[in-house]
Parts: structure tokens; sequence; C-alpha cells
């Protein structure tokens, strides 16, 4: 019930941006076609924003025969997180990092990079996903994906209303600087909006993430690896669409084009040091570890490139304690 009130009241502050944004632009007329384009972004959103925004990112569906152990994985962190598996989705950049989407957790997908299985283990990969499991048990997606295409939105309509003449427009209440100020402020007041969705939604699923997968240091450790490499590894598809940024779990823009005053990731130090916290309350050692009876590895599953291997069932470590019990 929260969730959808939460939605209801961020679809109703985007409209009222967007009617702001027609009115600034094209006065009285400008506000009523920004609201009838709002209705129909509200409904295209709805129903398909998410998959708008699997193919701006470059992600394409994987077949279960290619990654049996990924789909294995998500499949046990799904029914751990009791929800229905979502789809799997594989971006196409060597940047590491995730993102899920979808209305609701029955027409979810989770999307991963090559990067992300290319530069962190087996264990980090499930908490990263673990993750992004609890954005869709927590209904977050639908709010993340409706407010990534509003923001697009809503800078398209200042530059569309500046580049067919609206700052001549003798219904505009500010005349030319009306219209100039729009197409700076309206991209920052969307990024307030997504700052606004997005921060305190990734303290909870790191929160909820480390619970399904029950090892919040995992989770730390992958935030950390990726943080490194985002500001390495340039992500085309998130660069050519920032207002998709706040869908990832870290935020994939190189060089962060705003200070963290507007970022709409929390601070990955904060992130991890809160990781930790709930790790002591687990009782999780500083290995990720749970202390567990010696017993023999039930599988060790395949290589499917890049040095990353993922257990059909789950991995006895070394000393005989069992990392991560998502398996």
């Amino acid at each position: 019930m929260f969730n959808a009130f939460r939605t209801t009241v961020l679809l109703a502050a985007l409209t009222a941006l967007f009617m702001a944004v027609g009115y600034f632009v094209g006065g009285t007329s400008g506000m009523m076609l920004a609201f009838g384009f709002a209705l129909v972004t509200n409904l295209f959103g709805y129903w398909n924003s998410d998959k708008l925004v699997l193919r701006m990112q470059n992600a394409v569906p994987v077949e279960r025969s290619r990654v049996p152990e990924l789909y294995d994985m998500v499949d046990i962190l799904s029914r751990k997180a009791g929800i229905p598996t979502p789809k799997v989705y594989l971006i196409q950049s060597d940047q590491p990092n995730a993102f899920a989407t979808g209305r609701n957790p029955q027409n979810a997908a989770v999307a991963v990079s090559a990067g992300l299985l290319k530069h962190l283990d087996t264990h980090e990969v499930a908490a990263v996903i673990a993750h992004e499991l609890a954005h869709i048990r927590n209904r977050d997606t639908l709010t993340m994906t409706i407010t990534a295409t509003f923001a697009g939105a809503i800078s398209a309509l200042a530059q569309f209303g500046l580049f067919f003449g609206g700052g001549n427009n003798r219904n505009n209440p500010l005349g030319g600087m009306g219209s100039l100020l729009m197409v700076f402020l309206a991209p920052v007041a969307a990024m307030v909006v997504q700052m606004a969705v997005s921060r305190t939604r990734e303290y909870e699923a790191d929160k909820g993430g480390a619970e399904i997968s029950g090892d919040p240091l995992a989770l730390a450790s992958a935030l950390q690896k990726i943080a490194g490499q985002a500001g390495r590894q340039v992500n085309v598809a998130a660069e050519r669409n920032p207002a998709m940024a706040h869908m990832y779990i870290i935020n994939p823009l190189s060089g962060q084009r705003m200070d963290n005053l507007f970022s709409t990731h929390p601070d990955t130090g904060n992130r991890i040091e809160a990781l930790r916290k709930l790790a002591a309350s687990m009782q999780v050692d500083d290995k990720g570890r749970r202390p567990q009876p010696r017993q023999q590895p039930v599988s060790t599953g395949r290589d499917i490139g890049g040095g990353w291997r993922v257990p059909t069932v789950g991995r006895t470590d070394e000393d005989g304690g069992q990392r991560g019990p998502w398996g």
C-alpha cells in the first residue's frame, strides 16, 4: 500500500514538473500540451519503460543454455527473496555494474554487465544480484524506471521548446529568459527528484540484499570494486542517457558529473560502513563467513569466461566455513 502511494505521489510530482516546464516554455498552451504529454508518458512509463530502459542500456536477453550457473544463482536467490524469478539480461559494457527494472515482481528483469562477471567473484556477483532482487521485492523498480523515463522526457521537452522558438512565444511569462532557464533548470529539477527516489532506496536494497544473500561483506566488497572501476571504465550507454544512471547499483557515469551533494547515489563509503555494521549484527566474520561444520563441496560449477565460476548449489571454503549461504 505504501509503495503504491509513493508511486502515485511521484507521478503527480513529475507531472507537475512537466507542466511547469511547459508553462515557462510556452505559457498556458504549453502547460496544457505538457499535461497531455505527461499523461501519455505516465501510461507508456507504466507498461513499456522497462523495455525502453533495457534497450537504451544495450541490455540483451541471454538464454539459460549460455550461462546456466548465472540462471541458477538468480533462481535460488529469487526463491530466498520470495519473488518470481526475473528475466536475465546482459549489458554490453566492460564496466562492472547492474540494475533491475519492471513494473512489478511478476514482470521484472535483472541486468548485469559483462564487466561484472569478469571483475567480481561468485559471492560478490550473488550479493549484487540479491541487491537488485531486493529492489524488485520492494517494488522500487517501477518508481525508478518511470523516474528515468520522465527525467529524459523533461529535458527533451525543455530543449524542444527552445529549439522551436519557445523563447519568442508571447504566452511565455518570462520570454526567452524563461526558455533558457528551463533548459538548464529542468534537468536539475529532474535530478533532484531522482536523488530523492534513489538515495534512501539504495540503503534499503543494500540491507535487503545482504539479508537475501546472507553475505553483507560480499556486497561491501562488490560495491568497492564497482565504484573503483566505474571511474575508469566508460559505460557508453549510460553516458548517452544520464537520466538512467540512478537505476544502477553504483553511479555508472565516469568522473561524477555532479559532486556528492547532487549525486543520485549515496556515498559508497557510507554504504560499505553500513554493511559492515550489518555483518557484525549478523555475526559474519571479516572474511564474510559464518563458522560451519566442515563439509565437502557439492559442485564447483563451470568456467564461463573471465575466470568466473558459479557453483550450482553451494561452495565450501577451504577452512570449512561456508561463505554466503545463498545456495
